[in-house]
């Protein structure tokens, strides 16, 4: 039997000694953030339901999130007009979220991060094919207007930087490239134009883009054909090299595939990819020293999983089922492997996930490059 989620908001005091991790759950259907609390046996504690302000008029699409570096900070973009960014104090002891600003973002967006320094938020506009910087203040606040907005490409959908802070790669769904731009964290801006542009194979459709933890490789998984491709990652010159290409789908899998989002454990020795019209999510072995990937199998989710996340222990994967409100909880194996061991459900179409050990314990960064450790 799946472990209760319990309906009534957990104790504070209860939540500092259960060892475990806070979650945070964007509901587009409803424009709210769930505020959970996880433990290592799979089950949730409900804290709160947050709105995020900016707009009364939900959002069919997403509602992305973005975590500062030093998780004091979450933030939350509407992609409703006026498309706004909301800045929301993370309380240390039991998670519960605080907002301290809105701001006005310069378009719709269905990502955001932060730049290594967490000084910058960085974003991607699927609907104008461009990306964005803005400054965030010493409060931990988003400053707007932008400071940069560049034109890209057709339908940008994603950014990753890597650990130097100095080279940001973008996915262009629409236009099959992953562009890198030059990026100066001490002025906070790009490159006017991409240093390079890595074309991928056509009608791939790169949505979601990983860096692996050793920084020596970058994974993309393609919306169109639902295939990851493997590149090799030159950490000096941040230069791509593509070394392999492989498939999501289920065997038997009929009609048209819809990939979303990508992500690899903590240490670094898996890699899971969601596909949307199968509900389904794959998972991968990575061999350490050449970064190719071994298919360990694929494990049916909850529906359209347009967003999961790992706890920072990696011993858990949580996967939200867009089409049926509802997040999915499955352990992880020595292996690698999924089992599911609960289902809860959550606010109206739960379209991003942020998971956050308060403890300390965090998704380790990507190791830093000679140039930049100065190793």
């Amino acid at each position: 039997m799946a472990p209760p989620q319990r309906s009534a908001e957990a104790d504070d005091t209860v939540l500092k000694s259960r060892d475990g991790a806070n979650v945070y759950v964007a509901n587009a259907g409803s424009s709210t953030i769930s505020v959970l609390r996880l433990a290592q046996d799979g089950s949730l504690d409900r804290i709160e339901e947050v709105a995020v302000p900016g707009s009364s008029e939900p959002s069919s699409l997403s509602l992305p999130l973005a975590v500062s570096p030093d998780r004091s900070f979450l933030y939350a973009a509407l992609r409703t007009p006026p498309f706004s960014v909301s800045t929301f104090r993370i309380d240390p002891v039991n998670g519960r979220l605080s907002c301290l600003k809105t701001e006005i973002l310069p378009y719709s967006t269905p990502f955001i991060t932060t730049d290594r320094t967490g000084r910058h938020l960085l974003s991607a506009s699927y609907h104008d094919g461009s990306v964005a910087v803005n400054a965030i203040d010493t409060d931990g606040t988003v400053i707007a207007p932008a400071r940069q907005v560049i034109a890209a490409g057709p339908k940008m959908h994603c950014i990753a930087i890597d650990a130097s802070n100095r080279h940001v790669y973008a996915a262009c769904l629409g236009g099959d490239a992953i562009f890198r731009y030059d990026f100066d964290a001490r002025a906070g801006v790009l490159s006017a134009e991409p240093a390079s542009a890595t074309l991928t194979q056509p009608m791939t459709g790169p949505r979601h883009l990983a860096i692996h933890p050793n920084g020596r490789f970058l994974y993309a998984i393609g919306e169109l054909d639902a295939t990851i491709t493997a590149y090799s990652l030159e950490p000096q010159t941040g230069a791509l090299r593509e070394i392999q290409r492989i498939g999501t789908l289920p065997q038997g899998f009929q009609g048209s595939p819809s990939a979303a989002d990508l992500h690899l454990s903590p240490d670094g020795r898996f890699l899971y990819g969601s596909e949307r019209s199968s509900s389904t999510i794959a998972g991968f072995s990575i061999e350490q020293l050449t970064g190719m990937l071994v298919p360990s199998g694929s494990v049916p989710v909850e529906r359209a999983p347009r967003a999961f996340a790992i706890d920072p222990r990696g011993r858990l994967l949580l996967a939200l089922g867009i089409d049926s409100d509802r997040l999915g909880v499955y352990a992880i194996d020595k292996m690698g492997g999924l089992s599911k061991i609960a289902s809860h459900p959550t606010g109206r179409a739960p379209s991003w996930i942020e998971i956050i050990d308060p403890s300390g314990r965090v998704r380790p960064s990507p190791a830093r490059s000679p140039e930049a450790s100065g190793i």
